[in-house]
């Protein structure tokens, strides 16, 4: 019961920060969050550190498994078309509903990480299958350092996230699709 308590206090702390922000994010309104007497979040982190700590571990799990699933909903890319449009998949889910929370979450962690190398390390992109995808394809198209192109890309994509979270609107597929074309463009070759 302790670990079923601790990720729903987690849970609630990714909603308080989703929608409070840093300044926020306090053990009462966590308790108020996950509907538990006050001084209970307390219990289980004791500092507002160990209480973030749990938060980004619990934010990073929930993240690898969305990757995961992308990766497993079908074969991996078979074209750049194929490719930008996985990943324009997971940019609207990141736009929308409970995937936007989770993005303003991840932003305020990733801030918070410049002066906290404990969350920095956790937060450090992971392997996963989606990220694994993405390397393997470019690899196949015979770009040079395909880890490189891939964290590139990546970042770029996680760009257009967060400028969305922050201004609003969408992500156009000519946009996703313009990034693939820059990861797959020989290196020395210049603009668009």
């Amino acid at each position: 019961m302790t670990s079923d308590r601790r990720t729903l206090l987690a849970d609630a702390a990714l909603g308080v920060l989703a929608n409070a922000g840093m300044r926020g994010l306090t053990h009462r309104a966590v308790d108020a969050a996950a509907g538990l007497p006050a001084g209970t979040t307390s219990a289980y982190y004791r500092t507002r550190s160990a209480l973030l700590t749990a938060l980004v571990r619990r934010l990073v799990e929930l993240d690898q498994a969305e990757l995961r699933a992308a990766a497993e909903r079908g074969p991996a890319p078979r074209s750049a078309a194929e490719l930008a449009h996985g990943i324009g998949l997971l940019v609207a889910a990141r736009l929308a509903g409970e995937g936007r929370r989770r993005s303003l979450a991840r932003y305020a962690c990733v801030v918070e990480s410049v002066r906290d190398p404990e969350l920095r390390e956790i937060l450090v992109p992971r392997e996963n299958p989606g990220r694994d995808s993405v390397r393997d394809f470019l690899a196949g198209e015979g770009v040079e350092d395909p880890e490189g192109r891939t964290l590139t890309l990546l970042a770029c994509v996680d760009g257009l996230v967060l400028d969305r979270v922050v201004g609003g609107g969408s992500v156009a597929m000519e946009e996703i699709e313009g990034l693939v074309a820059a990861a797959l463009r020989p290196a020395g070759t210049g603009g668009r």
